[in-house]
């Protein structure tokens, strides 16, 4: 009897002891992190940009440099911050509150930026820079500047406005008049390269086109862009494309009130703009989200390439248009072979592209 109870004490015991030994196992794996412990963070990078005045919402580049924010936040681990710029005063003081509090690279977005970056740049030598639409000379050596080919992008635009201004079987909105528009948001020879690269890309298969070019003098004037909009519909352009920021959203509204075609920028705008695709005829995709999550990544690996301006075309896919969506089926494959041709031509330098009128 004794011995049958003492082995059922023992084996009591020993389940006892399992049942003690196992969660405790368990909760050692986790503790180091082996099995369901909380991970390593990625990086310690933190990534930030501040915004040109046009802001977050301009369906344009400021949103472009915040998706490739958003894309290192997601595939690198980095942490993100944005600042918006109400007015170019707060350019000075937003970058200022984004380098005290450790955030490397920061992106100032825009050329207007350029002259608050360089007088900064050197009171933060520890902070990395990315000038978007920025050009320094000389380039700080914590500072790159991304620029891109945007007349390149523009001639292929210039191609399809060319041709689709004659082409009555494309759209209703299309004239017999043969004029083409442009609306620039400021007159600055940024801008002056979207409208040189147009102009030289609608001549190249258009030579008697006629192409109005009109200017808002801002980024962010909506009912500015709308009125300009109308303007060039009524002396007869039925294919306008705008560089200008938000401006543009105006002059995609006076297209579609006043009927004429549109090509958007820098982003798809016929995925950014919401019931734009009766008029949206493609876009001129200037890849800022590449740029800034290259930046990004390269700063990850330890490989910011500060001191350097580099810049984006064809090439390299810094520039391109967008499809032509619910025009896919409407316009004909002479003008798809067009734009192939001259994209070609100009990736391997047969076409120079003017970048000045």
């Amino acid at each position: 009897m004794n011995t049958k109870w003492s082995r059922i004490l023992a084996l009591a015991l020993a389940l006892t002891l399992l049942v003690a030994f196992v969660p405790g196992c368990a909760k050692k794996t986790t503790d180091e992190g082996t099995t369901g412990g909380t991970e390593e963070p990625k990086t310690t990078v933190k990534a930030a940009m501040v915004t040109d005045v046009g802001g977050l919402g301009d369906k344009s580049f400021n949103d472009l440099s915040y998706e490739g924010l958003k894309r290192a936040q997601s595939e690198l681990g980095v942490e993100v911050k944005v600042l918006e710029s109400k007015e170019i005063t707060d350019y000075e003081s937003n970058i200022d509150q984004l380098a005290t509090a450790g955030y490397s690279p920061i992106f100032a977005v825009g050329f207007l930026m350029t002259d608050t970056v360089s007088k900064l740049a050197p009171q933060y030598p520890d902070t990395q820079f990315g000038g978007v639409d920025e050009f320094f000379d000389p380039v700080p050596p914590n500072v790159v500047g991304l620029t891109f080919k945007e007349h390149e992008g523009s001639y292929l635009a210039g191609v399809v406005a060319g041709l689709a201004t004659k082409e009555k079987s494309l759209s209703d909105k299309i004239n017999d008049k043969n004029v083409i528009g442009f609306v620039g948001g400021m007159d600055v020879p940024l801008i002056k390269k979207f409208e040189a690269g147009f102009i030289a890309g609608a001549k190249s298969v258009n030579p008697d086109v006629k192409v109005i070019s009109l200017y808002a003098g801002n980024f962010t004037d909506q009912a500015k862009g709308k009125e300009l909009g109308y303007s060039l519909i009524e002396q007869g352009a039925d294919v306008i494309y705008a560089a200008a920021g938000a401006v543009g959203l105006g002059t995609i509204e006076a297209c579609k009130e006043k009927g004429a075609l549109f090509i958007g920028v820098d982003a798809d705008q016929y995925l950014t703009v919401p019931n734009s695709g009766d008029v949206m005829l493609t876009s001129m995709m200037k890849r800022v989200d590449v740029a800034v999550f290259e930046t990004i990544k390269a700063a990850v690996d330890g490989n910011f390439p500060g001191g350097t301006i580099k810049e984006f075309g064809l090439k390299e896919g810094g520039v391109d248009l967008a499809p032509f969506h619910d025009f896919e089926s409407k316009v004909p494959q002479s003008i798809k072979d067009a734009v192939a041709k001259a994209r070609q031509g100009i990736i391997d330098g047969t076409i120079q592209v003017p970048d000045t009128l």
